[in-house]
């Protein structure tokens, strides 16, 4: 098969426009177990939280077999490769945004490249999303990383035992469930499949579970720097996805202490102590939040 050159789709650029609006954000922290008062017009949008806005709304019609829109227009139309996945992303918030705010998002296809992988041939694509208030400078930066993989290499990766790491200085421990699953599929308008069609997922995909998706599991992460640190603004924060984790089966989110310059490491791992998502979060040393 001819392998397609997707470089063509390097600085391709799409915008859009959304309003920060609290009811999303009052659902993520119900979804989160989180006692949180409502959020009102003027407060903070949380770290992370700008994924509960500019949703994807092909129509029902423009939905692939796997439940995301079909493949093409602004991404690269990676058909070869029907796997897709999160595989992570750095983000910057040099501003806080409002509730109420009017926000606009410009993303540009930074990177789109052919890889070889133990399991076959991937396709890298970076997409870099600048998020604004309306007329305002840049607040969030978003480098998303998504990577494509074929069918013939094993679904998820089998982690060794040295994979395992200590048991973070702060740690929650929880089970994800199908209604989970669903709520932050919901949240995000995300029709992924490998999420809450377990025929599809096992039998089409060959995964041995629902999927937890990346983006819940980092902000899992970034919530637990939240709980431990309520006053402290986060300046910026990283992930990378190792492994995917599975429904029904206990999972961890760790970190450690901040070091001196406000880093903290952070990272998810599966019941058996195996490292799944490794992060890092910068905290604001400018100070606390009022």
């Amino acid at each position: 098969m001819e392998e397609t050159d997707y470089s063509a789709w390097i600085g391709r650029s799409e915008e859009a426009e959304d309003i920060v609006t609290p009811s999303p954000l009052n659902r993520l922290s119900a979804t989160l177990d989180r006692n949180d008062p409502p959020h009102a017009p003027g407060t903070a949008l949380p770290p992370l939280a700008h994924w509960l806005y500019f949703l994807p709304d092909a129509p029902q019609s423009g939905l692939g077999a796997d439940g995301h829109p079909m493949r093409g227009g602004f991404l690269p139309p990676v058909h070869e490769l029907p796997r897709r996945m999160w595989a992570g992303s750095r983000i910057t918030f040099a501003h806080d945004i409002p509730v109420g705010a009017t926000i606009h998002r410009r993303s540009t296809i930074a990177a789109a490249t052919r890889k070889q992988g133990a399991s076959g041939p991937l396709v890298l694509v970076t997409v870099r999303h600048e998020i604004s208030g309306k007329g305002g400078p840049v607040a969030i930066v978003d480098e998303h990383d998504i990577v494509y993989r074929g069918l013939q290499g094993p679904a998820a990766k089998t982690l060794p035992d040295t994979a395992a790491a200590p048991k973070g200085e702060w740690r929650r421990t929880l089970t994800p469930d199908p209604v989970l699953l669903f709520r932050y599929s919901a949240l995000t308008f995300n029709g992924h499949r490998i999420h809450y069609d377990r025929d599809y997922v096992t039998k089409e995909e060959g995964y041995p579970g629902l999927v937890v998706h990346g983006p819940l599991i980092a902000t899992l992460l970034v919530d637990l720097v939240r709980r431990n640190l309520p006053q402290r603004r986060i300046a910026a924060f990283s992930f990378r996805a190792a492994s995917p984790l599975f429904d029904g089966r206990p999972m961890s989110v760790n970190a450690d202490l901040p070091d001196a310059d406000g880093r903290i490491r952070l990272w998810a791992a599966d019941a058996a102590g195996r490292t799944c998502m490794t992060a890092q979060v910068q905290l604001d040393m400018a100070g606390e939040r009022p």
